[in-house]
């Protein structure tokens, strides 16, 4: 195994070793609590069945068959999510071929931050993991559950499902997901519409037809943002069927998938002959594991937020330090929008997850002592899924990709270390994720201009007033300040600037898409400007340095700058869309290092 990820893993393990022993003590305790459905009153039992056929009702009156939780993100406004809609009947006929029963325990929020994006519903997103945690833990707390199926795939609803369940880690959870949507038009053209939009050479209606063209269907959207990075962690820490993450919808090889997911979770139930709790399969080295996936396909710096509020969940700590440190380990071995041209459907069809993990593997960056829903190690994820003679099965990934523009092995990577960054300096610790980001744009010296709000970006922009070398700040985005909303909307205008050959930069507490592409950007700012971090004293006109070869950020007046009043904004607005309802819950959120949460 190589020698930096063993010692990684080890730091964390030690680090960890009160939290994570508090946590497994809370499992063993929630084992073998007295409270079980053949313990629950006649009463209790009667209502958690009355809807359920005699049969059913007869096997859940004893405790020899298992009773599997369905936790459902369904609605039909996400595309990925509409998938879900007729799931919990299929997986109800599964469970009753296997000898077992399945219940929609609940449904969780599910918001598309494609939707929000720009918009004031965008403040509620980071927000949402956690009521998700929340809502998936109500699901699971009747007490008549013996294993569990989290029905999600979007941004904040795997994160979120996970801190959930984990706080039922002494069940076995496998997530089920539904597959990307076929390809529409190229990434690369809907990147030309939007830039030529934001430079006012197309109107909206031809930017909405490209957009239409490019999410057209039920299924993930086909860039590698969040969505599709939480594909890949889940599988790669062990709680996917191995090959399932990247199945296109409504095939027969996904339904097969499907209904074998019911199989396997009745087998590892304490039913079944191989328990296999969640908290045995979620420990330090899976959460590496996630790490190493991450920075290797150059995926999503939301997870420098969600894999940590995750680990904590379990009782492991990890923080910026690990990322870094594993990126600098680990070679970049994918080239997926944002990071290139291709999307998720391509990576699929030249090795998928099966090369990916082969190739790791074969470079001794992942961690083999781990549990699976497939058993254990990691042999088995290997392989990919296929259909012979109608039935599933699974075979040997290629041997090397098909596709070398689009993957490549541990020995001829893109780059020889992944697309993440820590950035420290005397602004604070940032993140920044460099694997789309060319390497001349990796030093940044400009001027600042500082603005309070993205809109005021864009109207600047049109104006204008950021035709040059520039450093844009825009602060008060924090989770403590407005929920940390995604600044997306912002990578089509300041890439326009970056094309017209200007040196360009952004400095934020708030947050990147997961779709964070070629504009060097420093985000989550940490202290954020809500709770008195130095961005909250830059004016414009303060000369700022990101350099992404050294690490740093850092404000070159910084003498000037300390000397000053924290500015706050005059126009921060908190009411209206329900934000409003959350307002109290603001001063909980802990920072971006420790998982921007209010539960964890």
């Amino acid at each position: 195994m190589n020698k930096r990820i063993k010692e990684i893993t080890e730091r964390i393990k030690e680090r960890s070793s009160k939290s994570r022993s508090e946590y497994i003590a809370l499992m063993t305790s929630s084992k073998n609590a007295s409270v079980t459905r053949g313990d629950l009153a006649c009463g209790n039992l009667a209502h958690a069945f009355a809807a359920c056929a005699d049969d059913e009702k007869m096997s859940l009156s004893g405790t020899t068959k298992a009773n599997l939780a369905i936790i459902t993100a369904y609605n039909d406004m996400l595309s990925a999510h509409k998938t879900y809609e007729y799931y919990p009947e299929a997986l109800r006929q599964s469970a009753r071929k296997y000898g077992a029963v399945a219940q929609v325990a609940s449904g969780v929020p599910a918001m598309c931050d494609g939707v929000t994006q720009g918009q004031l519903g965008m403040e509620l997103s980071l927000f949402s993991r956690d009521i998700i945690a929340l809502s998936t833990a109500i699901g699971m707390s009747h007490q008549m559950f013996d294993g569990g199926m989290c029905l999600g795939i979007c941004d904040k609803i795997v994160p979120g499902m996970m801190i959930g369940a984990l706080r039922f880690g002494h069940l076995p959870f496998i997530f089920v997901p539904g597959g990307p949507m076929e390809s529409g038009i190229t990434n690369d053209e809907k990147a030309h519409f939007r830039k030529e939009y934001a430079a006012g050479r197309i109107g909206r209606d031809e930017l909405l037809k490209a957009e239409s063209a490019s999410y057209h269907s039920a299924g993930t959207c086909t860039f590698y943002g969040t969505a599709n990075s939480n594909q890949m962690l889940m599988e790669i820490m062990g709680v996917h069927l191995p090959g399932a993450s990247f199945i296109t919808p409504g095939t027969e090889l996904r339904e097969a998938l499907n209904d074998y997911t019911v199989k396997r979770l009745t087998q590892i139930t304490a039913q079944g002959d191989e328990y296999t709790p969640l908290y045995e399969v979620i420990t330090p080295e899976s959460i590496v594991n996630a790490l190493v996936g991450l920075v290797s396909t150059g995926g999503s710096t939301n997870h420098t937020i969600h894999l940590i509020a995750i680990a904590r969940a379990a009782g492991i700590i990890i923080n910026w330090e690990d990322f870094s440190d594993v990126a600098e380990a680990v070679p970049q071995l994918t080239r997926v929008y944002p990071n290139g041209s291709a999307d998720i459907n391509h990576f699929q069809a030249c090795g998928g997850m099966g090369y990916l993990m082969k190739t790791l593997r074969e470079g001794g960056l992942l961690n083999e002592n781990v549990k699976t829903a497939a058993g254990t190690g990691l042999e088995a994820y290997t392989k990919e899924p296929y259909l012979e003679n109608g039935k599933l099965a699974w075979r040997n990934s290629p041997e090397k990709s098909l596709d070398e523009n689009v993957m490549r092995g541990v020995n001829d990577p893109f780059a020889p270390t992944g697309g993440l960054k820590i950035l420290r300096g005397n602004l604070g610790r940032s993140v920044i994720k460099v694997s789309a980001v060319k390497e001349e744009n990796y030093v940044v010296k400009a001027p600042a201009v500082v603005f309070e709000d993205q809109d005021d970006v864009i109207t600047a922009f049109k104006r204008g007033e950021l035709n040059k070398d520039v450093v844009v700040v825009v602060r008060n985005q924090g989770a403590h300040s407005n929920g940390m909303p995604e600044l997306h909307k912002l990578t089509p205008t300041l890439g326009l600037l970056m094309s017209q050959g200007y040196k360009v930069a952004l400095v934020t507490d708030g947050r990147m898409s997961g779709a964070s592409g070629k504009v060097p950007a420093a985000i989550h700012l940490s202290p954020d400007a809500a709770k008195g971090g130095p961005i909250a004293k830059l004016q414009t006109g303060d000369i700022v340095e990101l350099d992404a070869h050294k690490g740093t950020l850092s404000c070159l007046n910084f003498d000037e700058v300390e000397k000053r009043a924290i500015t706050t904004a005059d126009n921060f607005d908190s009411f209206g869309v329900g934000r409003e309802l959350f307002n109290r819950l603001k001063p909980l959120v802990t920072e971006s290092e420790e998982g921007a949460s209010f539960i964890i």
